[in-house]
């Protein structure tokens, strides 16, 4: 292994370790936080764990002793069976007096008081297991809590730096990653620094103390032993090189087929549009098949590999003890306890150097997360709201200027949102900011607020660039109320609170008053002290509002910014909330955003923003003259039917909760592998007996230095070491058999289910998939996760336990088989054992994992504060969320502190309980042996038995944390199999006709997204389209165009209403037969990763689209001359959502694949909107060939595309407000004449 390491060039091992550099930090540096009362705990934790590391190696010394004791023992028995023989002064005579001498005429000595000797070993075993008690506590204990106290200090330094960040940090982090940081990442440091550390000393100490004792009871044998075990690291070596390579082929192959699941899950709406599930699934399954194959060669090298290692150390054992017996039979060198002592105290050497390579696991871990904690508690914000810094005013009058300012948000560098925007606002007035979104209004108000800094130019305050300004007094001047308010999770009066520090309850009041919120504060059982739930949850939009507006008032701000603060509203809650700011207007500069421009006709000065520039600026009637931006917007909202908005109930998350599955329904997937089971589980069952053996063949190898004959010795010695011989041959291929077949049954139960699964999700109407809770992102590490999780459970899981199984049978049938009376006093110490065990088991996974339910509280407020850390760097309040996140602390570090006590005792019983039960069993055995004759080799068997079989208890109760795992995953996924869709897009379901007409009809349809239950987009939409006439949609953006569209083709289906097709309600058709008769072209046309034929091909997913009709089709969306000219032709790959092409590239493909099904109905979203005036000539004639014959829905932009329309409606807030050919609507002088006169742009 060595020279393999050694012969690695020099630079690529350099190379690997700077790059290991810039991704984790220094071990020692994660020590910065500690003190030097941290230091001197940790140094005498560590002197603990080094002493306790070499109790095992001294119990060794008083084992050796013990069974030589035991050898003279029964040869001394052996000798005086003659009754010519007696004792006399510790020496074996005859009868006449002469010395009685053995076959190599040595004298024979006797007078060995066994009882005597076991009780002082006993007492020294005794001994040695209370120091070990000792020892362990205080190494885990002082390691443990020296680590809390670090912990703690880490996770205030890091909140308290992120509370003082800019918010454009916060644009680049998500909330979740930081929630993440603050939670897992901090344990992982806090695992890297606490009782790993320790546990590491200590396997390195019993390690060298182990390879010491073994050199001074024998050299040679040591050396021979020694000399084996490069073979077993080699093996291991090449092992886990083998599975890490296969490993990667694995998650590359599965890395393919998640790509392909989150390509279609992203562009689900066009799937459905085309009816591509089932094919979807198909080449879904197509990738799993490799990630199958490289798993079960996995399996098998696994098994061949584990074969080996178990082959080698049997071939091991034999060696070791024929080699040995020969130093103890014919050189004298040794003494039977001599032989046992250096083969164990290499063996525990090596075995404990094996066990210390999980710590630096979690060591590298930490390092690692510890970077881009430490990354951010280092970095200097560059908006600091914690400074004491930038001068304050006396007076502030309240002048605002933007001068020059340019700015793009450092998320998103290439978008402009303001380019070089000026304009100024006078104190004491009510300026309005319109425009269409996305102009830049809201982030002209946040520069105000200082929560960015321009790229260019400035912002001034009096004439003072506000950079130069303290930030936190800054922005206690400034009252802030935006569209969607953000409560805190308190009562009403602590809310109120939060606009200004150290208020009276008068001022509370009063502020209450002035915003409308008095009287229905007042309403309440509680008043003031009403809790208002998480985010304002239990609040109604209108109170939320008022609540943040007092709020606001409180300030007493000069400046009052209010950005749409009536838009959430329906009309009754828009009045009174109107009323309250029109009043609290007067003397302040006000700053008003609006989308409802009836709110901001009495502002005093109104600016038109377009494209990040102030492009008009005037009263209400000079800009209406001046017919632009604020003249398009007022004629649009004219239209408009004043409606009121109806909120529902939100539904409680009932997948919150889900109950672990039955195992039974999980293995009935597993089915088809039984064979592949039953082979596994007899290797496993094999595999199982093996220690047994051992145990047996371990305890004869003693017995026969018991004997006198010493060819008798040698005979039995070899027949002995022959045996271990065949035991290594069959465990290789019992190894490998286990590796095999469960890998095999466990990768087609993978595959299975993660087919299952993804036909499951694609079966879901397009409603589930607009849950957050649902996104591709989350559906596709769900199908990665939970379905190799369930196969941990029903794959190489069954072996494990099969294993174990037989184990503990087998053991405990030996043990009571051979000595009962034994057996039962060492089952005495049997649960402790097991306990010790699987505390061992899960020492190894780190047991000191902060507690969950403590760091809660604390977490409710860091994810409170961070999901809403732009109202509170508004109300400047980021140090009074620092204190109580640190208080909120003080629970779990008490929690930790303890728990370092209690795990500390656990760890010195698990430890110390060894030397107990030895204790007992060799002086009861010495008391079997001495009063009822029983063999001392019977003595060693039992009690290795024994311990044999506590392992494997042990080791088998340690699965069941996966085994719980399995059954939540599997839990979910049955959730995600048994749900039934809403919208079926089964073949079986609904009606199907022969001549298809195409003629359709909204009647009345409302209609609400369920994800926002409280916006309704369309509003009684009626209209309807003859077949064969063409159907345009004009109106404002977000006026429900799109929805229409998504209602016919079932997306949703209508709230209250119909969708008539043919004059049959739209959820009585059959979804993939109306699906096949309407094509769509949208404005973002989605193209899947494959060649530009095969997505023309997808138009059509019932049958194979010939070549002759895919040219035909892209002949009339004029792209086959484009084609033809590319050097694959049509076998051109289009890349990642079509990136290769250009957008108009794109659209003429999305035209082709929508006639290539040749539909009734054809769909035409914005088709043309995104493309320059040369690419919209091209596809418009494209798209107006494509139109003839059938019944056509257009939703346009730019009016010229849909003047030919039959019908034209114009639609605002979810209702169609006229409608009528382009000369009727431009006869009623109505919206649409004023939007075609001016030439005003339509959204």
């Amino acid at each position: 292994m060595t020279e393999l390491a050694e012969a690695k060039t020099p630079d690529s091992a350099k190379e690997a370790s700077k790059n290991e550099n810039v991704l984790s930090v220094g071990y020692f540096q994660l020590y910065r936080f500690a003190t030097w009362k941290d230091r001197v705990m940790m140094v005498l934790g560590t002197l603990c764990a080094v002493i306790h590391g070499s109790a095992t190696p001294l119990a060794l010394l008083v084992y050796s002793m013990l069974t030589d004791t035991f050898v003279a023992y029964e040869l001394e028995v052996q000798a005086l069976r003659d009754p010519n023989k007696e004792c006399n002064n510790n020496t074996v005579y005859w009868i006449n007096g002469s010395v009685y001498e053995s076959d190599e005429n040595l004298t024979v000595s006797c007078g060995v008081d066994i009882e005597t000797e076991m009780t002082m070993f006993a007492y020294y075993y005794v001994g040695i297991g209370v120091a070990v008690f000792i020892l362990a506590y205080f190494q885990i204990a002082l390691w443990v809590s020296a680590a809390a106290r670090q912990t703690q200090r880490i996770r205030k330094a890091y909140f308290r730096k992120v509370m003082q960040m800019e918010i454009g940090w916060f644009d680049c982090c998500s909330v979740g990653e930081l929630n993440t940081r603050l939670a897992d990442d901090i344990s992982k440091i806090n695992n890297a620094i606490a009782d790993q550390v320790s546990i590491f000393a200590e396997k390195i100490s019993t390690f060298v103390f182990g390879f010491m004792v073994g050199f001074i009871a024998g050299w040679k044998l040591t050396l021979v032993v020694i000399a084996i075990s490069p073979l077993i690291g080699l093996a291991a070596g090449l092992m886990a090189m083998a599975v890490s390579r296969l490993t990667g082929q694995t998650m590359r192959a599965y890395g393919k087929a998640g790509a392909v699941a989150d390509e279609v899950l992203s562009a689900i709406r066009t799937v459905a549009a085309f009816g591509g599930e089932d094919k979807e699934v198909e080449r879904y399954d197509k990738n799993l098949l490799d990630a199958q194959t490289s798993g079960v060669k996995k399996g098998s090298i696994i098994g061949v590999f584990q074969g080996c290692l178990w082959c080698i150390i049997f071939l091991a054992y034999a060696l070791a003890f024929w080699y040995g017996s020969k130093l103890v039979l014919d050189t004298k060198e040794l003494t039977p306890g001599g032989l046992m002592q250096v083969f164990f105290g290499v063996l525990l050497g090596a075995m404990n150097l094996g066990q210390a390579s999980p710590c630096l696991e979690a060591f590298a871990s930490g390092r690692a997360a510890a970077k881009a904690i430490f990354e951010t508690i280092d970095r200097e914000p560059e908006i600091n709201c914690f400074s004491e810094e930038g001068h304050t005013l006396d007076r502030v009058k309240g002048d605002i200027e933007f001068r020059n300012v340019t700015f793009f948000y450092p998320s998103r560098p290439d978008v402009k949102i303001l380019n070089d925007l000026s304009t100024e606002i006078k104190a004491g007035e009510t300026t309005a900011f319109v425009g269409p979104s996305g102009s830049g209004k809201s982030t002209a108000i946040q520069l105000i607020q200082r929560f960015y800094d321009p790229q260019e130019g400035m912002v001034t305050l009096d004439g003072h660039d506000i950079r130069t300004l303290n930030v936190q007094w800054l922005r206690s001047l400034i009252g802030i109320v935006e569209q969607e308010p953000v409560l805190f999770a308190t009562t009403i009066a602590e809310n109120i609170r939060f606009g200004r520090s150290g208020v009276t309850m008068e001022e509370i009041i009063q502020a209450s008053k002035e915003a409308n919120a008095y009287n229905f504060i007042m309403d309440l059982p509680q008043q003031f002290d009403t809790l208002v739930g998480e985010g304002g949850g239990q609040m109604s939009g209108g109170q939320k509002q008022r609540i943040a507006i007092a709020r606001a008032l409180v300030r007493n701000p000069k400046i009052l910014l209010l950005d749409m603060a009536t838009s959430a509203l329906d009309n009754e809650s828009e009045a009174v909330v109107q009323n309250a700011l029109d009043s609290v207007r007067i003397g302040r500069t006000t700053i008003s955003i609006a989308h409802r421009l009836s709110t901001i006709r009495n502002a005093d000065i109104l600016i038109g923003f377009e494209h990040g520039q102030a492009v008009e600026r005037g009263t209400h009637s000079e800009l209406l003259d001046k017919k632009a931006v604020y003249f398009t917007l007022v004629t649009l909202q004219n239209q408009d039917l004043s409606q009121t908005t109806n909120g529902k109930e939100k539904e409680d998350d009932a997948d919150q909760h889900t109950k672990p599955a039955a195992v039974a329904r999980i293995l009935k997937y597993n089915k088809p592998e039984w064979p592949y089971l039953v082979l596994g589980s007899l290797g496993a069952g094999f595999n199982g007996l093996v220690s047994p053996i051992y145990a047996i063949l371990f305890s004869q190898i003693l017995g026969t230095f018991g004997i006198a004959d010493l060819n008798e010795q040698r005979r039995q010695i070899n027949s002995i070491c022959i045996l271990f011989c065949i035991v290594a041959a069959v465990s290789f291929f019992s190894q490998f058999l286990q590796g095999y077949a469960f890998a095999k049954s466990g990768e087609l139960l993978t595959r299975r289910l993660r087919k299952v699964a993804f036909q499951a999700m694609l079966r879901q109407e397009i409603g589930w998939f607009d849950d957050p809770k649902n996104s591709p992102g989350v559906l596709t590490t769900r199908l990665a996760t939970d379905a190799s999780v369930v196969q941990k459970a029903a794959g190489s899981q069954i072996g494990a336990i099969v294993d174990c199984l037989t184990n503990v049978v087998a053991s405990i049938i030996i043990a009571f088989y051979f000595s009962w009376k034994l057996a039962f006093v060492i089952m005495v110490f049997l649960p402790f054992i097991v306990l010790s065990g699987l505390f061992q088991t899960n020492i190894l996974t780190g047991f000191a994992k902060t507690d969950d339910e403590a760091m809660e509280a604390a977490g409710q407020i860091s994810s409170e504060a961070l999901t809403n850390i732009r109202t509170i760097a508004g109300l400047a309040k980021e140090e009074s969320f620092v204190q109580s996140y640190e208080e909120k602390l003080e629970l779990p570090y008490k929690s930790d502190k303890k728990k370092a006590k209690i795990y500390g005792l656990c760890f010195g019983f698990a430890k110390c309980v060894f030397y107990m039960a030895y204790a007992a069993s060799f002086r009861y055995g010495g008391h079997l042996v001495s009063s009822e004759g029983l063999h001392f080799m019977m003595v060693f068997r039992v009690i290795s038995a024994i311990i044999v079989c506590g392992n494997a208890m042990g080791r088998a109760f340690s699965f069941t944390s996966d085994y719980a795992k399995a059954k939540t995953a599997a839990a979910h996924f049955f959730t995600l199999l048994d749900r039934p869709p809403q919208i079926s897009i089964s073949q079986a379901d609904g009606e199907k006709w022969e001549n298809f007409q195409g003629e359709i009809e909204f009647r009345g349809c409302k209609f609400t997204y369920p994800t926002r239950p409280d916006v309704q987009v369309l509003k009684g939409l009626v209209v309807s389209v003859k077949p064969g006439q063409t159907l345009a949609f004009v109106g404002s953006s977000g006026c429900g165009k799109s929805t229409s569209v998504q209602l016919l083709q079932r997306f949703y289906d209508p709230d209250e209403g119909q969708v008539l097709i043919d004059g049959r309600p739209s959820d009585k058709v059959n979804v993939p037969f109306l699906r096949s008769q309407i094509g769509i072209v949208s404005q973002e046309p989605v193209l899947f990763d494959c060649s530009i034929a095969e997505n023309i091909q997808y138009g059509d997913n019932t049958r194979t689209v010939s070549m002759t009709e895919i040219v035909e089709a892209a002949k009339k969306a004029h792209l086959h001359d484009f084609v033809m000219k590319l050097p694959n032709a049509y076998e051109t790959q289009v890349g990642a959502q079509g990136s290769q092409l250009s957008r108009g590239q794109k659209q003429r493909i999305a035209i082709a694949r929508a006639i290539v099904r040749n539909p009734k109905i054809l769909l035409l979203d914005e088709a043309t909107s995104a493309l320059d005036t040369e690419s919209e000539k091209t596809v418009q004639s494209a798209l107006d060939e494509a139109r003839k014959g059938r019944t056509c829905i257009i939703i346009a932009h730019r009016l010229s595309t849909v003047q030919t329309a039959d019908i034209i409606a114009t639609m605002s807030d979810g209702s169609v407000i006229e409608q009528g050919t382009h000369e009727s609507l431009m006869a009623q002088r109505g919206a649409y004449y004023k939007l075609v006169t001016t030439g005003a742009p339509i959204s």
